[in-house]
């Protein structure tokens, strides 16, 4: 390679988003001092761009006017200029992404905002193309009158940004009101499921037109609201919407047939031309979400998407010191002689590549029958491409394939001649031929950064697919990342988490010169794998060490006043706003799985102030929860934990021997959205003995084990058959 015409402080930097920008000609800092310094002394703007590094805009955006030497010489003459990895500093994206959407209506990434040099914002918007169009005005505009703004008209601009700050802050507030309490639970879970049955897409599934997110929080609220309303016709179509959503996303293009894993979301309405990139806290959701789909259905389909999803992490997004990297990109070369990326050129197929690769002529099928006819048939292959151009409309999928099962296996099947064993190997055959084929084109970018909070997702589904399969390899593969984080992104002198880790040079693990400290979801989702890890191993190390972890979120997060957390820590003056994030989106909000971690936190430890805690938070967002709790699916979806109470199932027995292996299998092929796992293993010096002294008054029954089902700490009758127990654990 060619050595660099430009080099800026990025260079220093262990982020691959940042580091993607190392060599433009525009002199970048990186947030920080330095740069705040700089603003001051010299009396400039700041330009602060906010992206990721699988951001496909962000890659447009860099193409067109931060590698062009002339944008980049405004940039530079009138600004200085700020780049920010939006998943290393959440809390600086999040207090901007505030800013933008509440003054332009909209909000994404790249992000561009133009700042004071004491960091108030006020000028602010998305992408920007470089030059002037009908409809738009270019970016390099944007910079000159911005920059004239400034010199002719200071004191107005600073006034404005000081009048926005005070709105923002109004605005973004969450407390209590008054003597709120937490909101009625029924009537908080009839709402959010009309809501989203209302919303819902009988057809193909999912809970908009286009385009189509994966949207976890939704079904898990939809496998709750069923499992509390059974044998009602609401909670049998609650459960049918899950079911199907999941069926539809499996059979779509957004799901890898060929390499594995989701991609992150679908640009039409059938779940088919997907947006490529592939992140790791989908990939963790997911995987938790088809487990619950398995225990209630029984279904092998969603067992085999489980495999599916975490065979793709295993091989693709695992570091060999145990963590999880964060995301490949949607972009890559269409071949290793090209000059230019495409979006999706990794996954997309064309029919002739296709016919080539599978030419043979299958026995007992209709005659002339190629391997290629049926494969083709089977996965929606068209001679011209199946991509609909309106979804395509940087032309990049033209003539390409993006697979999709547009029918069943019988069909497709008798449409051919054959028996549907014969097609699943057939099929089978098919997909390990592109396999083969795929690996020699260049993959995408892999962001090898690793995250707490978003290896706490993927701990949780490992865990949780372990448990529910009965597959203890994926319990193991949970068990690696977990002592990854504790050895990497814990600082057991202060019992803080860190944010980030990167893979260094030779694949070691680096943290940055100044390491991250960890945010409000870095704590909850480590939080909520070590309880998902306790119920799916028995070790209680990892039980311990949640705890921890809550007293340690307690003293960094709360806030006193007006109840629920903080999602950053308090004293950084650079943040000009400490917020409370309200939406369960791609990932749910901190706030809304806490509540559940706060009541599972209460069962194992018998600390009932964290009881208190859970409905002080749900008072906060009381208001929110009755009004539009289709925000809050996963919040929505603890205040029914709340008001039920968690039940405590304790199984009395070793867990080594085979009626304890019995119950403890019973237990995790049922899904029981308000009951925590406990063993009692007779060890009275254990972590959980002294944590609870209940424990010691329940025994085994007649020397067999036996489950309790206890609540504040009484318990019920105990039982000693995985039938009992079965009847016990669907109440």
């Amino acid at each position: 390679p060619s050595v660099p015409r430009h080099t800026n402080r990025l260079i220093n930097e262990k982020s691959p988003y940042l580091l993607q920008h190392a060599h433009n000609p525009v002199d970048w800092y990186p947030w920080g001092q330095e740069a705040f310094d700089k603003a001051k002394k010299e009396n400039k703007l700041i330009f602060l761009s906010v992206g990721y590094s699988t951001c496909h805009w962000c890659h447009v955006m860099e193409e067109e006017s931060f590698k062009n030497k002339e944008i980049g010489e405004i940039m530079n003459k009138n600004f200085v200029c700020i780049k920010v990895d939006r998943e290393e500093r959440p809390d600086v994206d999040k207090v901007y992404m505030t800013f933008v959407q509440a003054t332009s209506g909209g909000g994404g990434w790249p992000m561009s905002v133009w700042l004071t040099p004491d960091l108030r914002p006020f000028v602010g918007g998305t992408y920007f193309p470089p030059e002037d169009g009908v409809q738009h005005v270019g970016f390099r505009t944007v910079l000159l009158r911005i920059a004239e703004q400034w010199k002719e008209n200071k004191d107005a601009l600073l006034e404005s940004s000081q009048k926005i700050l005070k709105t923002l802050l109004h605005v973004s507030e969450i407390s209590v009101q008054g003597q709120e309490s937490p909101p009625p639970s029924e009537e908080v879970m009839a709402t959010c499921f009309q809501q989203l049955s209302n919303s819902y897409d009988e057809d193909y599934g999912g809970f908009s037109k286009s385009p189509k997110f994966p949207t976890p929080v939704n079904l898990n609220f939809l496998f709750t609201y069923w499992a509390l309303h059974r044998t009602t016709p609401e909670g049998a179509r609650a459960l049918q919407m899950a079911l199907h959503t999941l069926k539809m996303m499996a059979h779509g293009g957004i799901h890898d047939h060929i390499g594995q894993g989701f991609h992150r979301y679908s640009t039409d309405q059938q779940w088919h031309v997907a947006h490529f990139e592939k992140m790791l806290y989908d990939q963790g959701q997911l995987a938790t979400t088809y487990s619950r789909a398995f225990q209630i259905s029984g279904n092998e389909f969603f067992a085999d998407v489980i495999q599916d999803i975490l065979l793709y992490v295993s091989r693709d997004l695992s570091d060999q010191a145990g963590g999880f990297y964060s995301a490949e990109d949607a972009d890559s070369y269409p071949t290793s002689t090209s000059e230019e990326k495409r979006e999706g050129a990794f996954c997309v197929w064309a029919a002739e590549e296709i016919r080539a690769l599978l030419p043979d002529p299958i026995e007992g099928a209709t005659e002339g029958t190629t391997l290629g006819d049926v494969f083709m048939h089977h996965y929606g292959v068209k001679e011209t491409g199946n991509v609909n151009p309106m979804k395509d409309p940087r032309q990049e999928l033209k003539g390409k394939n993006v697979l999709i099962v547009q029918s069943s296996p019988e069909l497709t099947a008798a449409r051919f001649g054959l028996e549907p064993a014969q097609l699943g190997a057939l099929l089978r055959e098919g997909r390990q031929r592109l396999v083969a084929t795929r690996v020699q084109r260049p993959r995408p970018h892999l962001d090898t950064k690793m995250l707490a909070a978003w290896n706490g997702l993927m701990i949780s589904g490992f865990a949780q697919a372990g448990a529910a399969l009965a597959e203890p390899g994926y319990v193991s593969r949970a068990a690696q990342a977990a002592a990854f984080l504790r050895k990497h992104l814990f600082d057991p002198a202060s019992g803080r988490l860190l944010r980030s880790c990167y893979r260094g040079k030779d694949n070691t693990v680096e943290q940055s010169t100044i390491p991250i400290q960890g945010f409000l979801e870095d704590y909850v989702f480590v939080i909520q794998a070590l309880f998902d890890l306790y119920e799916a191993s028995l070790d209680q190390g990892w039980l311990e060490w949640a705890l921890q972890l809550q007293h340690k979120q307690d003293e960094l997060f709360w806030d006193p006043k007006g109840f629920a957390y903080f999602s950053s820590e308090g004293g950084d003056p650079s943040l000009l706003l400490r917020l409370k994030d309200d939406q369960d989106g791609a990932e749910p909000t901190a706030n809304s799985v806490t509540v559940t971690n706060l009541l599972r936190a209460a069962c194992y430890s018998g600390h009932m102030e964290w009881v208190e805690k859970a409905g002080q938070i749900l008072s906060a967002f009381s208001e929110r929860l009755q009004k539009i709790p289709i925000t809050l699916p996963e919040m929505a979806r603890a205040t029914a934990v709340f008001h039920h109470t968690l039940k405590q199932v304790v199984i009395c027995g070793d867990p080594q021997e085979e009626d304890t292996k019995e119950m403890l299998r019973c237990f995790h092929s049922i899904f029981s959205p308000n009951k925590v796992l406990m063993v009692a293993d007779g060890d009275s010096s254990g972590f959980l003995y002294r944590q609870l002294p209940f424990l010691t008054s329940l025994e085994r029954k007649d020397g067999k084990a036996t489950a309790y089902l206890c609540s504040n700490f009484t318990c019920s009758l105990p039982v000693t058959s995985p039938q009992e127990l079965r009847g016990m654990l669907c109440l």
